[in-house]
């Protein structure tokens, strides 16, 4: 792997001395294993600790297919998905694994009783196959997660209904917490040239899973002067979805657990902020039972917050815990998207305030194609920015999952993979003194 990462640190390898390089046999994974996916068995779920279920290892190298590339991961990132395979819950991902691989003999491949997990890179093409035309060896791209293999009518309006729709890293092997990467070549983006690699790694999964869910018309097709309610405004995805509300002259209204995640909100901009640790919201009254009282409460709050005005579109994703609440404090005839749920799956609310005040809720998961590549043209334009907080190394992957597991992070957290240090890969220092101007705005700097 040193001769590939001397190469891409050179700076001016030429695509056919990318296309030159040998390939190593074998390539460095964070992997789960089989054999142990009973290994959490009877502890409860925030207990359960990735850094016991998550190895660092040496894996062999896929082969690679028609229509895809491998890529010389530079750095990656946390993801929820990665917690949920790392604790096997709500289901062991092996199960995925097992179905894509009987659906064709070039699937097979990835059947495998280990799984390379990750669903974000930012890196350099070191090849690809037959029928790939657009990517060549050599450039610097970043991935969605989509997989799609879009031989089937259901996609073709919108390939997230693509009956072999898969999110990659997470229901398909080889994923992006490694060295090395497989996807499909229309996976591929390029990478902004005035992040870092670990930055441009960083906001593939939640800044596309925030743009189908908020701004596209397959999710909350918002418009200017929409009051939206973010929960988790200063996490990974609702950093986001902050970003998408102010950008787009929406008004967000940005709910955070502590006083950190409230500075971080206001430093994007943000004005309306609901702490809810400090104000105390307690929707659940026990395990069974919701207090409609604390909805009444929670929206009273809004209403004073925006001049009296409800919620136009609610940013739906810690589910269980906020679904209630979130239904209730909806306008007449508004919008509850959904994804996500790292709260639980099996959501409660009071049906009387959805069908008699005509309120839709609607399912949002991930991106399409081009729902991704426009949310990723903005961030290299520069109207959104990255929320990487932390970054780890390879090694230290499990320790990363885990604050992801227990929330101790704000914004992204990311895994630097081939790159040796933070800071490599800016490749226009113009329009990076600009993003470090409006990033260090961000931090009150």
């Amino acid at each position: 792997m040193q001769q590939i990462l001397d190469a891409i640190q050179a700076g001016d390898t030429s695509s056919e001395d990318f296309a030159a390089l040998p390939l190593p046999e074998s390539y460095r994974a964070a992997t789960v294993h089989k054999d142990e996916v009973d290994m959490f068995e009877g502890v409860p779920s925030k207990d359960k600790d990735p850094r016991q279920s998550i190895h660092v290892e040496d894996v062999a190298m896929p082969e690679l297919g028609p229509g895809e590339a491998l890529v010389a991961v530079m750095a990656s990132a946390i993801n929820y998905n990665t917690v949920w395979t790392s604790i096997f819950e709500p289901v062991s991902t092996f199960g995925f694994l097992e179905r894509y691989g009987r659906l064709s003999d070039l699937t097979k491949r990835h059947d495998l009783p280990y799984h390379v997990v990750g669903s974000d890179l930012a890196g350099v093409v070191l090849a690809t196959g037959p029928g790939v035309n657009r990517w060549k060896p050599g450039q610097e791209v970043v991935a969605h997660c989509l997989s799609v293999e879009l031989e089937a009518p259901d996609g073709h309006n919108d390939t997230m209904m693509d009956p072999e729709q898969r999110i990659w890293g997470f229901e398909t092997n080889f994923g992006g917490l490694a060295d090395v990467a497989l996807v499909k070549a229309n996976q591929l983006m390029p990478k902004p040239d005035h992040l870092t690699w670990e930055e441009a790694a960083s906001p593939g999964l939640v800044n596309c899973t925030a743009y189908r869910q908020l701004v596209s018309t397959n999710g909350g097709n918002m418009k200017q002067g929409d009051n939206v309610l973010i929960w988790g405004a200063s996490g990974g995805l609702g950093g986001f979805a902050t970003q998408y509300a102010l950008n787009g002259g929406a008004t967000p209204v940005c709910v955070v657990s502590n006083d950190e995640k409230a500075a971080i909100a206001r430093s994007m901009g943000a004005e309306l902020i609901i702490n809810r640790s400090e104000e105390g919201y307690r929707f659940w009254k026990d395990e069974q039972t919701q207090d409609p009282k604390e909805w009444k409460r929670f929206g009273a709050r809004i209403r004073e917050l925006t001049g009296g005005e409800d919620i136009d579109i609610v940013f739906e994703h810690p589910g269980r815990e906020t679904f209630g609440a979130s239904v209730y404090v909806t306008r007449k005839g508004g919008t509850i998207t959904t994804c996500a749920s790292t709260s639980g799956f099996m959501h409660e609310y009071d049906n009387r305030y959805l069908w008699m005040n005509l309120k839709r809720i609607i399912s949002s998961h991930f991106a399409n194609y081009r729902e991704s590549w426009e949310a990723n043209r903005l961030i290299a334009k520069g109207k959104i920015h990255p929320t990487l907080s932390r970054t780890y190394g390879l090694e230290e992957v499990g320790q990363a999952a885990l604050d992801v597991h227990h929330n101790s992070h704000q914004g992204k957290v990311g895994v630097l993979c081939l790159a040796p240090e933070e800071g490599l890969g800016v490749r226009d220092p113009e329009m990076r003194a600009t993003y470090e101007k409006e990033i260090n705005r961000f931090r009150g700097v």
